[in-house]
């Protein structure tokens, strides 16, 4: 398998954890790339120019995070990521939407964070930043759980990535419990060993 990627984005920490939970991570060339550049390799497996992209073995493409997660989830012999049926399966979901919401949200706001300052660029920075927090505030009062499953794995990724892009709007004030549970499952070494970096 290839997995074109950039090491900043959390969508491909996301991928890369579940990866290294379900022990493929060794099967995996990682091919380096900005998506902002679209290179022809890039585009000829994804036309969105977008990371992560996954070319499996038999040469499908697949995009966006929770479809490549998914995949790799029914690789291998581990536990399922993705609960089969019933409840788990749709709070695992649920937390997954909320986590890559929350990832939406902040890759956007880093990108305008990066343009010339004016009103309306202030006005979306504020939209995407009380998106980023009224979630936040949900998690904390319904925590994602200990177990390993695709929705816990994206809240953390999440939360990683605010540490990484937002240290200086910092989210674990007033949320302990939130920065407790992050402190905990951080430890996970699928999260462990895809610390985001430049």
């Amino acid at each position: 398998m290839k997995l074109f990627y950039s090491p900043a984005s959390p969508f491909v920490r996301k991928v890369l954890a579940c990866a290294i939970i379900r022990g493929l991570e060794g099967g995996i060339e990682r091919i380096p790339c900005n998506p902002h550049a679209s290179t022809p390799d890039l585009l000829a497996a994804n036309p969105l120019s977008k990371v992560p992209c996954l070319v499996t073995d038999d040469g499908l493409a697949l995009f966006d995070s929770p479809v490549i997660c998914e995949y790799l989830d029914s690789r291998g012999e581990a536990l399922p990521l993705f609960p089969a049926h019933g409840a788990a399966r749709w709070r695992a979901l649920k937390l997954q939407a909320m986590a890559d919401g929350i990832m939406d949200a902040a890759v956007a706001g880093r990108g305008e964070q990066l343009k010339p300052r004016e009103a309306a660029r202030e006005a979306t920075l504020a939209r995407f930043r009380a998106a980023i927090f009224r979630t936040l505030d949900a998690l904390e009062t319904d925590l994602p759980h200990r177990l390993v499953d695709i929705g816990s794995i994206a809240a953390a990724c999440a939360l990683g990535y605010l540490d990484f892009r937002y240290a200086a709007d910092p989210w674990r004030p007033g949320r302990p419990k939130l920065t407790a549970w992050f402190g905990a499952f951080s430890q996970n070494a699928g999260l462990a060993e895809t610390e985001p970096h430049e």
